[in-house]
């Protein structure tokens, strides 16, 4: 088997009147992410991760923000298309680890909504992504709570 391992991230202003949406999960909330599609800065960080394992270009690439067709999508329907583009050149996805930077809100009550959401879009079980929630201690505009972001991480495989 050959490993391949790819790093992704995201960040998008917090502000008024968009729903929040994390991992395909929508939080009630009077604010949300900023941005062309739903914003959902965790999975666009978990299919860079994908990508870049992949050796293929950014979700940018693939899903421009200049696209009206990408207005305000599920961001769960762009992970399932770029699995469904890597499986398409052989690969396997291992596993996926993320972490998400929050001040507000909290992210620990929603995170095993947040995994089954992501293990449906990626085929994985629940059990194969690690999901953990930080906060950024009042440091720059995230610790502020003018900011969501994420890092995630991916390993391929292929035979």
């Amino acid at each position: 088997m050959k490993y391949r391992i790819g790093h992704g991230y995201d960040i998008h202003r917090l502000v008024p009147g968009r729903p929040l949406i994390l991992g395909g999960v929508r939080f009630a909330t009077d604010y949300g992410l900023d941005g062309h599609s739903d914003a959902d800065c965790l999975t666009h960080a978990i299919c860079d991760a994908l990508l870049g394992a992949a050796g293929l270009p950014d979700i940018g690439h693939f899903f421009p923000n200049t696209d009206p067709a990408y207005k305000n999508i599920d961001s769960q329907l762009l992970l399932r298309r770029v699995v469904a583009e890597i499986t398409a050149r052989g690969f396997t996805i291992a596993n996926i680890d993320a972490s998400v930077i929050a001040e507000k809100p909290k992210i620990y009550p929603h995170l095993a909504a947040m995994k089954a959401a992501l293990a449906q879009s990626t085929g994985l079980l629940p059990a194969e992504i690690g999901l953990k929630a930080t906060t950024n201690e009042g440091v720059d505009d995230l610790g502020r709570g003018l900011a969501i972001a994420a890092h995630a991480v991916a390993l391929l495989s292929r035979a």
